[in-house]
């Protein structure tokens, strides 16, 4: 029998998909209790189904798929439904959280009786016949989870603790992410400095792949931004036991609020970036 499945929420990740899901005749539920015109949208194009948080309770799947600050506060909003639910979705959390946040969502799924499954979400939204973003799963429930292989989602099991996906997603992260802020920072350092078209010159002569990373990511950096945050400070608690790694990352969380108060705003740092990246070298 083909699952009923819950996507929250329809954000830019959420409502493909939800798509790849339907595409393959999956009925995707959501819920669009204080979302926007535009999630709205989302949800409408993606053939997604606004549903009450009871309906939810009673689908097969409950994928939560939110920015990381909301993931613990949308599992505590669910529970009382899951409880009072007979059918015992799997309650799949694949956002981008460290192991202790996990351990808390985990706790809050438990006294529902629901199985709860910890996943990673590695890759880009699906789009058309790619193959997607990988789901990386772990937990007791994660070969449940995926059997939604045969409705086109990538989702591969890994062995180890209940959290072992997010560990994974937590250091990947930390590392392309990280190299993103990094790399951003000392672009717009140079400018500031005069330097620009030296460094520029320079990564083009020494550091070709680097440059061809950076140049295909950090234009699409800015409008994300705002949703790194909280990911940059769940990794400084993903490597808090090194207080040095920990404000790195906080470091990070606070570089990606700048842009994200820049990009709300008269966006003149992300025109910079951009002007950086447009250089050509004669390297």
């Amino acid at each position: 029998m083909t699952p009923v499945v819950a996507v929250i929420a329809p954000g830019a990740m959420g409502a493909a998909v939800g798509k790849r899901l339907t595409d393959r005749g999956v009925k995707v539920l959501t819920s669009l209790t204080g979302r926007s015109a535009g999630s709205a949208a989302r949800a409408r194009d993606a053939g997604m189904t606004d549903a009450s948080d009871t309906e939810i309770a009673a689908c097969d799947f409950i994928l939560s798929i939110l920015p990381p600050g909301e993931a613990l506060a949308l599992a505590g909003r669910f529970t009382l439904w899951l409880k009072a639910s007979n059918a015992k979705p799997v309650y799949v959390d694949c956002n981008a959280i460290n192991p202790a946040t996990v351990e808390r969502v985990a706790a809050a799924i438990a006294p529902t009786g629901c199985p709860f499954v910890d996943a990673g979400i590695i890759g880009a939204p699906p789009k058309g016949a790619d193959a997607g973003p990988r789901f990386y799963a772990s937990g007791a429930a994660a070969p449940r989870f995926a059997t939604l292989r045969q409705y086109g989602l990538d989702v591969r099991v890994l062995d180890g603790a209940l959290s072992a996906a997010s560990a994974l997603k937590m250091s990947y992260a930390g590392i392309t992410k990280g190299t993103q802020a990094i790399g951003a920072a000392m672009m717009l350092a140079a400018t500031r400095a005069g330097s620009a078209e030296a460094l520029f010159a320079e990564l083009s002569f020494s550091q070709k792949e680097l440059l061809a990373l950076f140049r295909q990511h950090l234009p699409m950096m800015p409008a994300k931004a705002y949703r790194w945050i909280a990911e940059m400070q769940e990794i400084a608690g993903f490597v808090g036991d090194d207080p040095a790694a920990r404000e790195l990352y906080q470091g990070a969380a606070h570089f990606y609020e700048r842009m994200a108060e820049d990009f709300a705003a008269d966006k003149e740092v992300m025109s910079a970036l951009k002007a950086f990246l447009a250089k050509r070298s004669d390297a």
